[in-house]
């Protein structure tokens, strides 16, 4: 807000933050999407061109005469249907219980999806870790009918939580339910194989409703030799009453972004739910373009898409953790999935060990990074006056194509070798 915008005495001060705060800032510097000049490392989009090996970009839809119309609030029933049979594809070969339509919401995008279930829970305790995803923030704050409970995972371990902690702590402090990117944003951390089922397996024990947030779910790097998808729907025994509730969308597995096509995916009185929620919410996504995601959807398509995902990402993925590296930042685990680099910089000389003091030197460089403080997600401000526990962190995106990352990587070393 500027000096000479006041604030209308109505509302809040709503405040920017992660992506949000930071390309902000760059913009006074003169930053523009896609300028040559700017090395964007701080970009939550992964680069949504054509990749080698990927299925052709979708570059124009056709919009039908019913398309002028609102689409149902719980999305088409058409592609409600297919997100429902890709996951059945995927995750649930040779199980008994299969999701159906029922069990899916489409919304218009990721967040809104979050938003709608978050609208329909309950008066719970509802936990949720640190560092998590900036968004979650306001997010957690804005509705007031449940608890949000932070739980901190300590970078000394590499961020690990066992079943047994995940135990204690839901039945320590009664939660409710749980709010869990997997894979995380932003330390790359991932619940997978029989550590996953054992979450899921305790959610259904103890009646804590999982909430996974799996937007980074094709961006698994636990095999250099293949990709992989990760799902907590593949450790799912019946997917009407064990209560695990999935986000997904277009944005990150997909890469189109802009398309703003999320879902749901979880019991049906869940999707019940959260359908009625969205009634009020925002009255249903785009009838277009839940209609052009259809052929996106298929289980031939997704699998094509996600080797490109694998080569090129992987790659990228490679190149910086040794960039990052040879200038003396390196991440507190071995990031197994994302996009994100989770970079520690401690280690740093001077001021550039503070990820705000690294970010705003590098917007000196025309560089964009995201400051690790702003994942100390902290709803309603309620650790007033406190240093962030990350504030020696930042977080280093590889979203970007690669000359971006390479012209990044030099900037951070000409800004390394400097001192500061």
């Amino acid at each position: 807000m500027s000096e000479t915008t006041r604030q209308h005495s109505s509302f809040r001060p709503v405040p920017r933050t992660g992506v949000i705060y930071v390309t902000t800032e760059a913009r006074k510097r003169g930053f523009v999407a896609d300028h040559p000049d700017w090395c964007n490392l701080g970009q939550g989009q992964p680069e949504a061109g054509q990749l080698p090996g990927a299925p052709d970009r979708v570059g124009a839809i056709t919009i039908d005469l019913d398309d002028h119309e609102y689409a149902p609030v719980a999305g088409l029933p058409e592609v409600r249907e297919a997100v429902a049979h890709l996951y059945n594809t995927l995750y649930r070969k040779g199980k008994k219980s299969k999701y159906t339509a029922a069990n899916v919401a489409v919304c218009g995008g990721g967040r809104l999806a979050l938003t709608r279930v978050v609208a329909s829970l309950g008066q719970i305790n509802l936990g949720h870790f640190l560092p998590d995803y900036t968004a979650y923030e306001e997010l957690l704050d804005i509705f007031r009918s449940f608890t949000s409970i932070p739980i901190l995972l300590d970078p000394e371990q590499g961020y690990k939580f066992s079943v047994d902690a995940l135990r204690r702590e839901v039945l320590g402090r009664g939660l409710g339910g749980l709010l869990v990117s997997n894979p995380c944003n932003p330390t790359g951390k991932l619940l997978h194989g029989e550590e996953l089922k054992g979450w899921v397996d305790t959610s259904r024990e103890l009646d804590c409703t999982m909430l996974f947030d799996e937007f980074y779910s094709n961006y698994i790097w636990t095999d250099e030799n293949k990709p992989n998808t990760v799902s907590a729907a593949e450790y799912v025994d019946d997917v009407n009453e064990d209560p695990v509730v999935i986000l997904n969308g277009l944005t990150k597995n997909f890469r189109y972004p802009g398309w703003r096509v999320g879902w749901v995916v979880g019991p049906e009185s869940v999707i019940s739910a959260v359908s009625s929620a969205g009634s009020f919410l925002d009255g249903g996504g785009s009838r277009p373009l839940q209609r052009a995601a259809l052929p996106l959807l298929d289980p031939a398509f997704v699998r094509q898409e996600t080797q490109a995902i694998f080569d090129r990402f992987g790659a990228k993925r490679k190149f910086m953790l040794e960039g990052l590296a040879k200038n003396g930042i390196v991440p507190d685990c071995d990031p197994l999935s994302t996009f994100y680099i989770w970079g520690n910089l401690s280690g740093l000389k001077s001021e550039l060990a503070d990820g705000m003091n690294f970010f705003k030197r590098g917007l000196d460089e025309k560089l964009i990074v995201v400051p690790g403080e702003f994942f100390d997600v902290n709803p309603g401000k309620r650790r007033p006056g406190r240093a962030s526990r990350f504030r020696q962190h930042a977080r280093f995106s590889y979203g970007a194509p690669i000359e971006v990352l390479e012209e990044g990587i030099d900037r951070i070393t000409r800004m390394v070798g400097a001192g500061g």
